[in-house]
C-alpha cells in the first residue's frame, strides 16, 4: 500500500498537468512572447520616464505618426515592402543555420544591376514595361550573384559567413560610391546620387503617393512562396535538417554544401529583388544609402519571427510603424527619433531572453519527467 502511494506521488510530480501555472506560462511560446513584449514596453516606458517625458504621449505620437493619415499609412506600407522582402529572404539562411550579414551589400548590388539595366536600355526600342521587368530580373541576378560569392567563401574557402558577408558589404559600398560619384554621376550634381529615372520606368503608383500596388503584390507573393517552400516541400524539410545538424544530415545523404549554397542564393534573390524595387518602385535613383538598413533590420525581424515566414509580415509591419511614427518625436516632444530603434532592440533582447528561459525550463521539466 505504501509503495503504491509513493509511485502515485512520483507520477503526480512528473505529470505535465501538475506543473505550476508559472511554469506553464513560461514554457508556452505564445505566453512567453507576450511577456517579452510587455517587458520591452515597460523597459521603454522607464527609459522615457528617465528622459523626463510622458510615455503615454510618446506612444500616442508614434501611433499618430504611423497611422494618423492616409499619407502616413501609405508611407508605412511603402517601407514595409523592402523590409519584409529582406526578412523573408533571410528565412532561407536562418533555416540552414547561417547568418547572412551580407544582406545590405546584396540589396545594393540588386539596385546597381537594376539601375544599370534601365540605363542601358533607356532610349532603345524596348517597351517601358519590358525594361522594368528586365530591371527587376537584373536586380535579382545581382543580389543572387553577390550572395553566391559569400556562400562560395563559406563552403569552399572556410571563411565564416559573417566575415565574408561584411567584406562583401564593404565592396558593394565601394562599387556604389564609384558609380554615383564617377561614371553614373549626372553633370553639375555632387550629391552622391544618379539622375532620377524617367517616369515611364517607374512601377505604377497610387496617385499622390510613392506606394506601388505592384510592389506590394510582389511582397505578398514572396511571403506566400517562401512559406510554401520552407514548410511544404522536401527542399524545405532537408534545409531544416541541415540547419539542425549539419553532420548528421550529411551522413544521411543530404548534400549539405549544396543546400547551404542554395540558401544563400535564395536569400540573395530576395535581397536583389529588394534593391530592384527600391530603384523601380520607390527611390527611382541610385545612391549609396539605397539599402535603407533593411538588411540589418531584417535580421532582427527574422530572429523574432523564429523562421516563420507568415509571422514575419506582421513583425516587419510593427517595426516599420515604429520607425515611421517615431519620426514625429523630435517635432512634437523634442525627443530623438532613434527611440524607435531602442524599442525594436529591446523587443529583440527580451524575446531572446524569454526564449532562453522557455528552453531551459522545458529542458529541466523533460529531464525531470525522464528521471
Amino acid at each position: 500500500m505504501e509503495d503504491n502511494t509513493t509511485m502515485t506521488t512520483k507520477e503526480t510530480e512528473k505529470s505535465p498537468a501538475r506543473r505550476s501555472f508559472l511554469t506553464t506560462l513560461l514554457t508556452n511560446r505564445f505566453s512567453s512572447m507576450t511577456i517579452a513584449v510587455l517587458l520591452a514596453l515597460i523597459f521603454t516606458c522607464l527609459l522615457v520616464w528617465v528622459m523626463q517625458a510622458n510615455p503615454i504621449k510618446v506612444f500616442k505620437v508614434i501611433f499618430t505618426g504611423a497611422f494618423g493619415s492616409t499619407d502616413a499609412i501609405t508611407q508605412v506600407l511603402q517601407a514595409w515592402v523592402p523590409l519584409v522582402l529582406a526578412s523573408i529572404g533571410l528565412m532561407f539562411t536562418f533555416t540552414a543555420g547561417l547568418w547572412n550579414i551580407g544582406m545590405e551589400g546584396q540589396i545594393e548590388m540588386g539596385a546597381i544591376f537594376s539601375y544599370g539595366v534601365i540605363r542601358a536600355l533607356d532610349g532603345s526600342s524596348v517597351a517601358a514595361g519590358w525594361v522594368i521587368t528586365l530591371a527587376i530580373l537584373g536586380g535579382i541576378v545581382g543580389g543572387a550573384v553577390w550572395a553566391f560569392l559569400v556562400g562560395l567563401l563559406k563552403n569552399y574557402g572556410g571563411v565564416n559567413e559573417i566575415f565574408g558577408g561584411l567584406g562583401f558589404n564593404f565592396i558593394a559600398d565601394a562599387v556604389m560610391l564609384f558609380l554615383v560619384y564617377g561614371p553614373w554621376k549626372p553633370e553639375g550634381v555632387a550629391n552622391g546620387s544618379t539622375k532620377m529615372l524617367d517616369k515611364v520606368y517607374w512601377l505604377p503608383q497610387i496617385q499622390g503617393t510613392y506606394l506601388s500596388l505592384w510592389a506590394l503584390g510582389i511582397a505578398i507573393v514572396g511571403i506566400l512562396l517562401t512559406a510554401v517552400i520552407l514548410q511544404g516541400t522536401y527542399f524545405g524539410l532537408k534545409l531544416k535538417a541541415v540547419g539542425k545538424n549539419n553532420k548528421s544530415s550529411f551522413l544521411l545523404g543530404i548534400p549539405t554544401n549544396q543546400y547551404m549554397l542554395l540558401s544563400f542564393i535564395l536569400c540573395g534573390v530576395f535581397a536583389g529583388l529588394t534593391g530592384a524595387l527600391q530603384v523601380t518602385g520607390f527611390n527611382h535613383v541610385l545612391r549609396n544609402s539605397i539599402s535603407g538598413g533593411y538588411g540589418y533590420l531584417g535580421l532582427m525581424v527574422g530572429m523574432l519571427a523564429n523562421i516563420q515566414p507568415l509571422v514575419t509580415a506582421p513583425i516587419a509591419f510593427v517595426f516599420i510603424a515604429l520607425s515611421k511614427g517615431a519620426s514625429s518625436l523630435g517635432i512634437d516632444l523634442k525627443l530623438d527619433s532613434n527611440l524607435s530603434g531602442v524599442i525594436q532592440g529591446s523587443l529583440v533582447i527580451f524575446v531572446l531572453i524569454m526564449d532562453g528561459v522557455r528552453r531551459i525550463i522545458s529542458k529541466k521539466n523533460k529531464g525531470a519527467a525522464n528521471g
